[in-house]
């Protein structure tokens, strides 16, 4: 499923942005001199935290207060996670959450203490990304096909690191792996940051991840890109081939993030909200933002993210019962 929205669109929630506090605040009892709280349910670092600090800044400039980042890292996303559904639902907390906590996670048991879609309100989507097969730089794989015959020559011995079990990044990592036909060791971290800090130390041989986590490390040489697992070729890495191209077809993927409240938000706030983001996609310095840490800003209705976020959990469902993903500890 595909989001599209038009310039109008857009425009009319930033004309309307500045009438909605007042009606907002008039029947949930809103209170214009709170900060926002913007749960990160990750590690400073990552993908989701990047692209929180800077949409959040621009949210916080349209609303009039500002919206403070809180990363709550722990259980793959979930403690996170429930810290805002359980959550005052008064529009002041807001979710930064992830295809890998919101629609992954609930597949394979871990999301528990939360309903996603009985717990959450959705608010808009908010960025959407590649994923890349990263590397360090000191190692022998300058392809995918040399990593490929690399951990078959050494089944298990191989590592990836990921930002905890059941998280994207080891889900992906995981389909790659069933597509390849090898197998490999999984290390889970607190956060991509700190997967990515030993992934450049050699500490660990493989991760999956967004651009915003390991571009930098690309760029000044720590790291190198093998495969993107997007269907066509990053803008930020022309010269680095998908994973099709190289001929492994089923291990195509990708990341998303979207806004959510508590459930039981009220629905002016929820608009409100919705209006703030939109506003903060339409903006052309947010977007370069973004798209500079391989980011591409996006906004959507709430009943369309609501509908995305279906389709999303039962396909990833469907390729977790095919590909017989187990999480165990």
């Amino acid at each position: 499923m595909s989001i599209r929205l038009s310039r109008r669109p857009l425009l009319l929630a930033a004309v309307a942005l500045p009438f909605l506090p007042r009606a907002a605040t008039a029947q949930t009892g809103w209170s214009p001199n709170r900060p926002l709280r913007l749960i990160v349910p990750f590690a400073p670092g990552g993908s989701t935290d990047v692209a929180a600090r800077i949409l959040g800044e621009r949210m916080g400039e349209t609303l009039g207060q500002p919206v403070v980042v809180e990363n709550r890292a722990g259980a793959g996303g979930a403690i996170g996670t429930e810290a805002a559904a359980r959550s005052t639902p008064d529009g002041h907390t807001l979710l930064l959450g992830t295809n890998g906590v919101m629609t992954i996670a609930p597949n394979l048991g871990l999301m528990r203490a939360v309903d996603i879609r009985r717990d959450l309100t959705p608010v808009s989507m908010a960025f959407k990304t590649d994923i890349l097969v990263v590397v360090p730089a000191s190692s022998p794989a300058r392809s995918l096909s040399d990593l490929i015959a690399m951990a078959r020559a050494r089944p298990g011995q191989v590592s990836f690191g990921s930002s905890g079990v059941g998280t994207a990044t080891h889900v992906f990592t995981e389909v790659l792996a069933a597509a390849a036909g090898i197998e490999l060791t999984h290390v889970p971290y607190r956060g991509s940051g700190q997967a990515m800090n030993d992934l450049m130390a050699g500490t660990i041989q493989l991760m999956l991840d967004q651009p915003a986590s390991s571009i930098g490390g690309i760029r000044d040489g720590r790291l190198r890109a093998l495969a993107t697992t997007s269907s066509v070729r990053n803008p930020l890495l022309p010269d680095v081939p998908t994973v099709a191209e190289q001929g492994l077809r089923g291990a195509e993927s990708s990341s998303w993030g979207a806004i959510m409240v508590a459930a039981g938000t009220p629905e002016p706030m929820v608009a409100r909200l919705n209006a703030a983001v939109r506003d903060a996609v339409a903006q052309p310095g947010v977007l370069q933002r973004l798209a500079a840490a391989g980011l591409d800003g996006t906004a959507s209705s709430p009943a369309e993210l609501a509908e995305f976020i279906r389709v999303e959990t039962e396909r990833w469902g469907a390729v977790i019962r095919d590909r017989n993903i187990r999480v165990e500890g």
